[in-house]
C-alpha cells in the first residue's frame, strides 16, 4: 500500500505497476494481508500408473508423512489416496509450513517433492506420466485392466 486517500487507495503490484482503487471497490472486497500471515497451508496433489500394485499404494501416505515430517518448519496434516482420474490414481497432500516467507515454503516444497521422488522409485514406483491425448485411456479402462488381473475385486454377476 503506497497512499490511502479519501477517494482511493494506491498499491504497488509485485511487478511494480502502480493500481489505484476507488476505496468503495476496496470496501465490499475480500482483502488478503499477506504480512500477517503466520503460515503457509500447503496442498499439492500427484498421481501414480493405475498398474501401481494395492501393497506399493499402501505405502506411498506413510511415505509422504515421513517425508514432510523431516522438515523442522512442517505441521503435517494429511496424505490419501483421493480418487481415480484419466491420467492416474490421485493423491492428496497437506501440510503447513510455520514461517509466511515464500521463499522458505518453495525451497521446503522442492525437497520435499525431490525426495517423494526419490522415495517412490526406491519402492518400484513412480509418478504417472501424462499421455498422448490422442492414446491415453480412461480410468474405467484401466480400472478393467486391474480387475481382469485380479488387483481390484471383481462385480458380481
Amino acid at each position: 500500500v503506497e497512499l490511502i486517500g479519501l477517494k482511493t487507495t494506491r498499491l504497488r503490484s509485485l511487478s511494480g505497476e502502480q493500481l489505484s482503487f476507488p476505496n468503495s471497490d476496496l470496501v465490499g472486497s475480500r482483502i488478503r494481508n499477506f504480512a500477517r500471515m503466520e503460515e503457509r497451508r500447503v496442498l499439492f496433489t500427484f498421481r501414480v500408473p493405475y498398474d501401481t500394485s494395492s501393497e506399493q499404494l499402501a505405502q506411498v501416505a506413510p511415505l509422504v508423512q515421513a517425508i514432510v515430517e523431516r522438515e523442522e518448519l512442517t505441521r503435517f496434516d494429511r496424505a490419501a489416496l483421493l480418487r481415480f482420474d484419466d491420467l492416474g490414481l490421485v493423491f492428496e497432500v497437506v501440510y503447513f509450513v510455520l514461517t509466511p516467507s515464500f521463499n522458505q515454503f518453495a525451497a521446503i516444497q522442492q525437497r520435499i517433492l525431490l525426495a517423494l521422488l526419490d522415495g517412490l522409485a526406491e519402492r518400484g514406483m513412480s509418478v504417472a506420466q501424462l499421455a498422448d491425448a490422442g492414446t491415453r485411456g480412461t480410468a474405467r479402462s484401466a480400472i478393467a485392466a486391474r480387475r481382469a488381473g485380479g488387483e481390484i475385486g471383481r462385480e458380481a454377476g
